[in-house]
């Protein structure tokens, strides 16, 4: 088991029950797959450095989380094909030194 930061940015565009209910299934992405979630950060909503698919503002989430290579794998799978998901970046924290 190892250490991960996950970053993702959702659309702007999303209500905030939307949000939130994407927020929870792209949770229990991980944590169904045997990880376990220590920590979940909302930026909120800012300014992207440049444009993404016409936005110019997306809803940042940080979390860090502990787990094997399959929960990883599957998230960034589901991740890419998830229309609300404008970008993510999943970091292992244990080879930052």
């Amino acid at each position: 088991m190892r250490n991960y930061e996950l970053m993702y940015i959702v659309k702007p565009t999303l209500d905030e029950e939307s949000r939130k209910a994407l927020i929870e299934k792209l949770h229990a992405i991980l944590t169904d797959n045997g990880a376990t979630i220590d920590k979940v950060d909302e930026w909120g909503l800012r300014e992207l450095a440049y444009e993404i698919n016409d936005f110019k503002k997306g809803y940042y989430v940080v979390t860090t989380f502990t787990s094997d290579e399959q929960a990883v794998n599957e998230f960034n799978r589901l991740a890419r094909i998830n229309h609300d998901v404008i970008r993510h970046m999943i970091v292992r924290l244990d080879e930052i030194k």
